[in-house]
């Protein structure tokens, strides 16, 4: 049963999350550019970047988002997921294209650079970890998932029809060494628990985070989203039972009480 009021704190807003990781002088370089939503913001990344996402400032899921690319001929594809589906138009301007978000969208929306993710079996996707702590105790990293997107789609969410893999899973699809999985392993968790002490600091009470990072064609990291309001973690209980019962326990130590 979902429980309100459990004691973790949460820094709402993606944009705000980001400006307080661009403030620390190592983890700055890890975070996409990103802004507010507006008609002049719009039209400046669109220039910059070939592609951006925008999406809504609050939400999970993978729902309200849209990407925008820049069309080989001439205008930008704007993809849109509503629900589970996702919709494709092609629009003349960044003008057009702002136009057409800010109708469709009622939510506060900001706009993010887009990631040419890495891909496994031709499927992008991100990994998201899970840090917790319980009261008094020092942050931990109790799981990571390979969230593997749906073909085409422009989320890799499990909602919206992507896969979890674990680590080692991923390693193996993708012919890496164990060695070479053990390194990602440790740079996401070394990253994740300087993340966790970062913001936890701009925000007392935190107990919990769901980090989403993903790797760039060319390897390098970089951290999509922070989830610090309920994120939710029973898409792993088939995937990494212990794990899931790890989270689960840190969970009941402040006060949370669905799965």
């Amino acid at each position: 049963m979902y429980v309100k009021k459990y004691n973790s704190r949460s820094i709402y807003g993606k944009l705000k999350v980001c400006r307080y990781l661009k403030s620390h002088k190592s983890l700055k370089k890890l975070v996409p550019h990103t802004v507010s939503f507006s008609r002049k913001n719009m039209a400046s990344m669109l220039a910059e970047h070939s592609s951006v996402y925008v999406k809504p400032d609050t939400g999970s899921q993978g729902m309200g988002i849209f990407k925008v690319k820049n069309a080989k001929s001439s205008g930008y594809t704007v993809k849109h997921i509503v629900k589970k589906k996702q919709l494709s138009r092609h629009l003349g301007s960044a003008s057009a294209v702002y136009n057409h978000i800010n109708k469709k969208s009622e939510k506060r929306l900001i706009i993010q650079k887009g990631i040419t993710l890495d891909r496994v079996n031709g499927r992008a996707y991100d990994i998201r970890v899970m840090v917790q702590r319980k009261p008094g105790g020092s942050w931990t990293v109790n799981c990571y998932s390979v969230k593997v997107g749906a073909p085409k789609k422009i989320v890799t969410n499990y909602y919206q029809g992507g896969k979890l893999y674990s680590m080692e899973k991923l390693g193996k699809k993708q012919g890496l060494s164990p060695k070479k999985t053990a390194k990602r392993i440790s740079q996401l968790k070394s990253k994740s628990l300087k993340i966790a002490k970062h913001l936890s600091g701009k925000r007392k009470g935190m107990h919990e985070l769901g980090i989403d990072f993903a790797y760039d064609k060319k390897q390098r990291l970089w951290v999509i989203e922070v989830n610090s309001n309920h994120p939710q973690f029973y898409p792993v209980k088939r995937l990494n039972p212990q794990a899931y019962r790890m989270m689960k326990e840190f969970a009941r130590s402040y006060g949370r009480k669905d799965d």
